[in-house]
């Protein structure tokens, strides 16, 4: 099973010394922790490769920013804090935990990973300061960030993308708003108005971009995995129960407000995404809850400059894999929604792949154990993949939306670019979308693009009338997140700069 499966890897990337960007220009840390393997990333697919890798036999550390495991889709609530009811992403992620406490894993929560260089080492900004860790073999389990699809309004305060108000509503349990508009595309327009309704908040209106027909049409595909249709069909219960008004086949055009939000105005949208004939309604609310999908988070694959493609079910640019979670970087692995969008319960199968691929690559496991092992997680997805491909559709990315975005409307909302900017820097030569970066400051801002990126590449191509993987993506660059600057220099001081002697005369 290994060997069908394996790439023809190009090596590892150089020394950590040997890198200008690597251990000398980060104030000479010292290295926190050295172990077998480092996991990046503690959500379902992170956590479970963590233990399938422990479980094996390797000294396993498994970072992440939060303060528990579970990322976000069976995120923990704050500590301290004990929900009323608990529903089946709850108990799953209870479950999770309760296994990783159980286990040898060395956790390191509240970890801000903001650079990762050569021989896999990542520095991070600890609790009590800066942190260095370092492997042989590195898993990237990073996730996915939501994508919103711009309107005039959207920057308003108020207007909160679905993904944040999962948050809210998971971990902290807080409402987004008094009276909530719930907007955009996907089944995440469901958990969340539930999720309101749950809460005792209000929910205005959902406002779906899929009309019935195309929900029915998805059934077939949805009933492969019943144990996860009967939840969507919970929340659907829920809200027949409240009298919520739904518009189905309607979008989002454009929120107002002085200087937060007041009401939402939306209209009908075609099978496409794209405005179509019809009235108009607008809803008094103070919070708009939207989203049009997720985009992979993907950048520690593109920063190490493992192979990529482009995938528009998926989400956007993914690492190509063998089936194991084998990048084209040797001893590279990567699993879950950051390689393509799956959901949690097929991420946590995929990062047992990766877990136990990377076992077995560092003989911990004999080719009988693993093959034996992954068909099981093989199978898994399998079963999964239908149910999977179908979500992954109702949140794909709808070019005639985004070719619908009008000129004034900010598409960086961290750099203030509009749409009128992008298509001028197209049109002044702006080939790919680093050239737009550099023509108009897009995605330069302090969430680097993930925000902004997969529709501003979407916009470029279309202005350029070519395929959209022939723009490219933003090239990565350290710090991944940002972090304040004593955490990037550490202990370094004037006496750590090399001083070369003079010249000759």
């Amino acid at each position: 099973m290994r060997r069908l499966g394996r790439w023809p890897h190009r090596p590892g990337l150089p020394d950590a010394g040997s890198r200008r960007h690597d251990s000398e220009s980060r104030g000479n840390a010292e290295v926190t922790r050295q172990a077998d393997l480092l996991v990046l990333g503690a959500g379902p697919a992170g956590t479970e490769a963590a233990l399938a890798a422990s479980e094996a036999g390797l000294d396993v550390v498994l970072i992440d920013e939060q303060a528990d495991a579970g990322g976000q889709g069976w995120r923990a609530p704050l500590s301290g804090l004990t929900l009323p009811r608990k529903g089946p992403d709850a108990e799953a992620g209870d479950a999770l935990r309760a296994r990783l406490a159980a286990s040898r894993v060395d956790r390191r929560f509240g970890r801000r990973v903001w650079s990762i260089g050569g021989a896999f080492r990542l520095d991070a900004a600890g609790p009590d300061g800066p942190e260095a860790y370092q492997a042989p073999r590195l898993i990237a389990a990073t996730g996915a960030h939501e994508r919103v699809v711009p309107f005039p309004g959207w920057t308003l305060p108020g207007v909160i993308g679905l993904a944040g108000a999962t948050v809210l509503l998971k971990a902290q349990a807080v409402l987004p708003g008094r009276r909530v508009v719930v907007a955009g595309s996907g089944p995440l327009l469901f958990a969340v108005a539930a999720g309101i309704i749950a809460k005792g908040g209000e929910v205005a209106a959902i406002v779906d971009m899929d009309n019935r027909l195309a929900w029915a049409k998805r059934l077939p595909g949805l009933a492969r995995r019943f144990d996860l249709l009967k939840e969507g069909l919970g929340w659907t219960w829920s809200i027949l129960g409240a009298r919520v008004p739904f518009l189905a086949g309607y979008g989002v055009r454009r929120a107002t407000g002085e200087t937060e939000l007041s009401s939402v105005i939306v209209g009908p949208v075609d099978a496409n995404g794209a405005p179509a004939d019809g009235t108009e309604r607008s809803f008094d609310c103070d919070a708009l809850a939207v989203g049009h999908g997720l985009v992979p988070g993907g950048e520690v694959p593109k920063i190490l400059r493992a192979d990529h493609f482009y995938d528009r079910l998926r989400g956007g640019f993914i690492p190509e894999l063998d089936p194991f979670g084998r990048t084209t970087i040797e001893n590279l692995y990567a699993c879950g929604d950051g390689t393509g969008i799956r959901g949690a319960r097929p991420s946590a199968a995929a990062g047992r792949l990766a877990g136990l691929a990377a076992a077995y690559d560092a003989e911990r496991l004999d080719e009988r154990t693993f093959d034996a092992l992954a068909a099981l997680s093989l199978k898994a997805l399998a079963d999964y993949r239908p149910f999977a491909d179908t979500v992954a559709a109702a949140m794909a990315l709808r070019p005639a939306q985004v070719a619908a975005i009008t000129p004034e409307t900010i598409v960086c909302r961290c750099e203030d670019v509009t749409r009128a900017e992008i298509d001028a820097a197209v049109d002044a030569g702006a080939g790919d979308i680093n050239q737009m970066k550099h023509f108009t400051r897009c995605g330069m801002g302090p969430c680097q693009g993930r925000m902004c990126g997969d529709v501003a590449a979407e916009l470029v191509a279309q202005r350029r009338g070519v395929p959209r993987d022939e723009v490219g993506f933003w090239t990565q660059r350290v710090p991944l997140r940002p972090v304040p600057f004593d955490t990037m220099i550490g202990t370094f001081d004037y006496a750590d700069i090399p001083i070369p002697p003079p010249a000759p005369l």
